[in-house]
């Protein structure tokens, strides 16, 4: 019973609170948040009890909701800013959305003053489509004015959003998807990416490629293209240019490390003697033993193969209009190579459980120079990643 009381309590605290929220976005004025809220927990169960407050939450919600944007509506549209169209449509249509949702749970019956949720639903199709069609001229223009006098790449851009949208409202209209592609191209940032090599080592083939492979870094920029191959039909904006400054490569080695282990391990067992030399039996009559210990000793001989190399650049972004490098950022790897083998002389028994696993191993070759580089590549492609999300050209 304690445990069904409980619960009871939990649940009519959060109904309270959610209530509570409910009824401080409609006095703040946030009449959607209100609108939200109420539908989300009426339609669970739109009987419920508890549920009455957002019955009643929404109407008063919607009521005003109604009003304020009608009355918005009214002043834009006033106003004769074409500008305004687009609050104008989306007002229109956040209204017969809000229709839409709250249609489907009628009728709500407010069971205290026995009378069923008023809500005064308008047809705003007539009105949402006349703003359309205005809305679409002025986006459709606008954007046509943007492409014919655009100066920078910034206005292009614009000219996209604004197509992009009217597409999204008013799919097909006129040439919008051609000049879609137009703003699009125009709006772009050509990078041009180059690699150079200004060490006395020779960089991987393989790494190279996979540097410049940069459809495998997941980068999401709209506005920015790489090309790591120089289109001559293209006017590149920037540059970016990958130079190894330095490559150290650390000579192979090989350290002996001798370890001495000593250990008592059991060896039998004897009888236990008297001091007269009788062996001593217990109550039973069984003869007395005790294990035996002798100590065991083993020299461990580990060795082990080294060997690093470490991959030093720097990454250079260039305004190719202006001639000024705008960004520079450091480019840095390390990879070691590091192989334990071992032998021993004398017990193995007094080898530690950890030591034993090196003894199953051998010397292996040394990688080469080339596959040192290579191996420390895989760092120089996430620090590079890490790089190109960083920069921005906008």
């Amino acid at each position: 019973m304690r445990k069904f009381l409980l619960f009871g309590t939990i649940v009519f605290i959060c109904s309270c609170s959610g209530v509570k929220k409910t009824q401080e976005a409609l006095n703040s004025g946030n009449y959607n948040a209100a609108i939200n809220k109420a539908i989300v927990n009426i339609a669970e169960n739109k009987s419920k009890k508890s549920n009455q407050a957002y019955i009643l939450l929404l109407e008063e919600a919607f009521k005003k909701n109604t009003e304020r944007e009608i009355q918005n509506i009214k002043f834009l549209k006033k106003d004769g800013n074409p500008a305004n169209y687009e609050t104008i449509y989306e007002s229109l249509a956040s209204l017969k959305e809000i229709q839409q949702r709250i249609r489907p749970l009628l009728p709500l019956h407010v069971v205290e003053e026995n009378r069923n949720a008023h809500f005064s639903f308008k047809n705003y199709d007539s009105d949402l489509i006349a703003a359309k069609v205005k809305l679409s001229e002025f986006l459709y223009d606008n954007a046509i004015g943007l492409l014919q006098d655009a100066r920078y790449k910034t206005e292009y851009r614009n000219a996209y959003e604004d197509l992009k949208y009217l597409e999204e409202i008013n799919p097909n209209y006129k040439d919008t998807s051609d000049k879609m592609d137009e703003a699009y191209q125009k709006g772009l940032d050509y990078v041009v990416v180059e690699m150079i090599n200004n060490t006395d080592k020779v960089i991987p083939q393989r790494l190279e490629d996979e540097l410049l492979n940069l459809n495998t870094y997941g980068l999401n920029s709209l506005w920015t293209e790489y090309h790591t191959n120089r289109l001559s039909n293209i006017d590149y904006d920037y540059s970016m240019e990958v130079s190894f400054q330095d490559i150290n490569i650390s000579p192979e080695q090989v350290n002996e490390k001798q370890i001495i282990k000593e250990k008592q391990i059991k060896d039998g067992y004897q009888y236990v003697e008297d001091q007269n030399g009788n062996v001593i039996k217990d109550s039973l009559g069984n003869k007395i033993k005790i294990e035996k210990f002798k100590t065991v000793r083993c020299d461990f001989y580990q060795f082990t193969q080294f060997k690093s190399a470490q991959v030093l650049g720097v990454v250079n972004f260039t305004d190719l209009r202006k001639q000024q490098q705008i960004n520079q950022y450091p480019l840095a790897s390390e990879f070691v190579f590091e192989h334990i083998f071992a032998n021993y002389n004398g017990d193995k028994r007094a080898l530690d459980n950890d030591l034993l696993p090196f003894l199953q191993a051998a010397r292996v070759p040394f990688p080469t120079n080339e596959q040192m580089v290579y191996d420390a590549g895989e760092d120089l492609k996430n620090n590079l990643k890490s790089i190109l999300t960083r920069q921005s050209f906008n």
